[in-house]
């Protein structure tokens, strides 16, 4: 039995380390993608999980596949390409730490992913189907992902959704907003963050939470703050928990990625339907989130960035 299955992108995320003489950035390679982080978080504390993708035949798509491994992530539904290239992200960081980031993906490996390739034994097994917004970009993954979450509804999986909004990667905002609007119709439960709410509705972290629950038939919805912490709501029980204080930020890649995942871990402990969580069992799930989130942040990379559940526990 599996307990979460995400389809989505596997790549590589070059983070700036410093620069040179001439100003050029060094980088250093680590393992990424959201859905990959999101397995990842859920895998360290757990959970059993895996991965519908596609990679590269290249170097990176070999290393990416030994890491999944490694973390414990199932790969039976992880494709090998000669066609195209590993998907590569590039992070570079402003002045106040925050990310910017370019790719390698015209197309990359991750897009070239089609509905035909998907081991659909692997919903069958799952109790969570997870996707974001990435694989929605470009056709066939985009058709790809249509074609699976409609199938993970029919087997009546629980369906949980990341926006993680991406500029650079889309071909116009319009578009943009189209895509994850639809993703968002189709999640019982969502992580998004305030700059996210902002973007598609205009509105603040509490009104955009209590829209999406209106309209969108959300049962639960996660709305990260940065700094800031954490809004939640289910409709009858609503909060904030704040983030995780006194610690020391290297790096941010991953971290929203990785209180999604905390946070699903928590849900499935629960064994609750989202809409009927009480507010202490939401604070209890978001401070744990938040915490996991935190963490990561004081270690470099997405995947390799996740702390144990000791640690995070130890913390709280």
């Amino acid at each position: 039995m599996i307990d979460v299955v995400a389809l989505g992108e596997l790549l590589i995320d070059f983070a700036t380390q410093g620069t040179d003489a001439d100003g050029y950035p060094t980088m250093a390679a680590h393992p990424g993608g959201a859905p990959a982080n999101f397995l990842a978080a859920l895998t360290k504390f757990g959970a059993k999980t895996a991965l519908m993708g596609k990679v590269g035949t290249d170097t990176f798509g070999k290393l990416l596949l030994s890491t999944l491994q490694n973390a414990g992530i199932d790969t039976r539904g992880m494709i090998e390409t000669d066609e195209v290239f590993t998907t590569l992200a590039f992070v570079t960081f402003d002045a106040h730490g925050d990310r910017e980031f370019a790719f390698s993906r015209k197309p990359g490996a991750d897009t070239c992913i089609r509905f035909e390739e998907l081991d659909l034994s692997l919903i069958d097994e799952a109790k969570v189907f997870h996707f974001g917004t990435l694989s929605l970009t470009d056709e066939p993954a985009r058709s790809a992902t249509y074609q699976a979450v409609a199938y993970a509804k029919s087997k009546g999986k629980l369906i949980t959704f990341d926006p993680n909004l991406r500029k650079p990667l889309w071909k116009d905002l319009d578009t943009c907003k189209e895509q994850m609007l639809w993703g968002i119709r189709q999640a019982d439960v969502m992580k998004i963050s305030d700059e996210e709410v902002e973007f598609l509705f205009g509105l603040g972290v509490e009104d955009g939470a209590a829209h999406i629950l209106k309209e969108f038939g959300v049962k639960l919805v996660f709305v990260t703050c940065g700094a800031d912490g954490c809004y939640f709501s289910n409709g009858i029980a609503t909060g904030k928990v704040p983030s995780l204080s006194g610690i020391q930020v290297k790096d941010t890649t991953g971290a929203g990625d990785i209180f999604g995942g905390s946070a699903v871990w928590k849900l499935l402990q629960l064994g609750k339907a989202p809409e009927a969580l009480t507010e202490e069992e939401l604070r209890d799930v978001v401070r744990f989130a938040c915490t996991s989130a935190g963490l990561s942040t004081t270690r470099s990379g997405g995947i390799s960035s996740v702390p144990s559940c000791e640690e995070v526990l130890s913390r709280m």
